[in-house]
C-alpha cells in the first residue's frame, strides 16, 4: 500500500490522480491533499478520501509534505511556486511524483544534487514515455531522446498568420484538456522547450541529442533511440491517467488505468519537423538550459508573465515568445551560488524586465 500525498488536487492532474487513487483502494491511500486555493473542493475531496491533513497555498503544502508520513508526493502544482514542496519532497527521502516541471527546470541542479537516484518519477507523459523506454537498454546505449509534439492548435501555420490568433484560439488544444498557462505553453510550443531541459535534466542526455518531433496524433508519447540504430517507443491512447498510475507505483504498471489502442482498426501516425521559424520556442528553451544558473528561471517567469499580458489583451501571440526572448538576452547572471533565495531574486528580476518590456 503507498501512502500518497496530492499537491494540487484540484487541478487537472491532481484530479487524474484521485481518479486512479479511488479505482485502486487496495494500492494507494491519499494521506494529505493541497491545493492553492480552492478551499471547497479541497473540502470535498477530504470528505471523500477521509483525509485529515490538508493544506491550502505553498507555505502549507510544504509544511504539509515535511509532516506527513507518505511514500510518495505527486507535485501537481502548476508553476515555479512549486519548488519549495519539490525540495521538501526530495529533503525527506520521499518518492517525488512530478508533474510541475517548472520546479526542476526552474530548480535545475538544486533539485538534481539534491535528488538520490530513482527518487524522481516523471509524470509528464512525454518524459514517463521515456523512462519507460529506457529500461530497454543501458545509459551508455542510448543515443538521442525524442520528445514528440501535437503541435498545438496551430500546426502548420506559417509565422506571419500567428499574429492574429487570439485567446480562445490559443486555448482550443486539439488533444488535452489543461489549464491556462499549459495550453498557451502548447500553443507557442514554449511547454515542449520547458520538456526539452527537463529531459536533459532527469536523464542527463546533453542537448545535441534531444530532438523535437511534431507527431499530431498524440499516440506516441517520447521516443529512445540507441547506438545500434534501433528506436524503442511508448505508445498509448492520449490519457493521463497513465502516466500517473506510474508515477505513483513506479515502476509497477496499475491494471486497466487506461484503454489500449486498438489494433484491429486502420489507423494513421504520422510525423514532421518542428518549424523553428513559425515555433522558435525549443530553441531559446535550448540556449537557455546550456546557459544553466538562473537563465531557465528567467525564461520561466518571463513566460508566466507574458502569458497573463496575451490573455489579457495587451500583447499579441508572437509577443510571448519575443518577450521572453529579450528578457533572457538582458539577463545578467548574478555572481553568486544557485540557492533558493538567487533564483526567486531572478524570477523578480525577469518579471520586473517583462513587465516593462509589455508596458512599453
Amino acid at each position: 500500500m503507498k501512502r500518497v500525498i496530492v499537491l494540487g488536487s484540484s487541478g487537472s492532474i491532481g484530479v487524474q490522480a484521485l481518479d486512479v487513487i479511488r479505482a485502486n483502494p487496495d494500492r494507494f491511500e491519499i494521506v494529505g491533499l493541497a491545493v492553492g486555493s480552492n478551499r471547497a473542493v479541497l473540502e470535498q475531496q477530504a470528505d471523500d478520501f477521509h483525509v485529515d491533513d490538508t493544506a491550502v497555498g505553498i507555505i502549507e503544502a510544504e509544511q504539509l509534505v515535511r509532516d506527513v508520513e507518505a511514500d510518495v508526493v505527486l507535485n501537481g502544482i502548476t508553476g515555479s511556486v512549486g519548488l519549495g514542496p519539490t525540495l521538501a519532497a526530495l529533503e525527506t527521502g520521499r518518492t517525488l511524483a512530478l508533474a510541475n516541471k517548472e520546479s526542476l527546470i526552474v530548480g535545475g541542479d538544486l533539485v538534481t544534487r539534491l535528488a538520490a537516484p530513482g527518487q524522481i518519477v516523471p509524470v509528464d507523459s512525454e518524459h514517463s514515455a521515456i523512462a519507460q523506454a529506457l529500461r530497454s537498454g543501458t545509459d551508455a546505449e542510448v543515443a538521442r531522446l525524442v520528445l514528440t509534439a501535437s503541435g498545438g492548435p496551430f500546426r502548420g501555420r506559417s509565422r506571419d498568420s500567428l499574429a492574429s490568433v487570439t485567446p480562445a484560439e490559443a486555448l482550443a488544444h486539439p488533444t488535452w484538456d489543461m489549464g491556462l498557462v499549459v495550453t498557451t505553453n502548447s500553443a507557442t510550443l514554449v511547454n515542449k522547450g520547458l520538456e526539452v531541459i527537463e529531459a536533459h535534466l532527469l536523464f542527463d542526455v546533453g542537448y545535441d541529442d534531444i530532438d523535437v518531433v511534431v507527431h499530431p496524433q498524440s499516440v506516441v508519447h517520447s521516443m529512445v533511440e540507441f547506438v545500434d540504430g534501433s528506436t524503442i517507443a511508448q505508445a498509448s491512447p492520449p490519457d493521463m491517467r497513465l502516466p500517473i498510475s506510474l508515477g505513483l507505483d513506479w515502476p509497477n504498471r496499475v491494471a486497466a488505468v487506461g484503454r489500449p489502442l486498438d489494433w484491429t482498426r486502420a489507423q494513421e501516425w504520422t510525423f514532421e519537423p518542428l518549424d523553428e521559424v513559425a515555433f522558435p520556442a525549443v530553441a531559446l528553451a535550448k540556449q537557455v538550459g546550456r546557459a544553466r544558473g538562473t537563465y531557465p528561471a528567467v525564461f520561466n517567469a518571463a513566460n508566466e508573465e507574458a502569458v497573463a499580458a496575451f490573455h489579457a489583451g495587451r500583447i499579441g501571440f508572437l509577443d510571448i515568445v519575443d518577450v521572453v526572448r529579450r528578457v533572457v538576452e538582458s539577463h545578467e547572471a548574478p555572481d553568486a551560488v544557485l540557492s533558493v533565495p538567487v533564483l526567486l531574486e531572478a524570477e523578480a528580476a525577469a518579471r520586473r524586465a517583462a513587465t516593462a518590456l509589455i508596458g512599453a
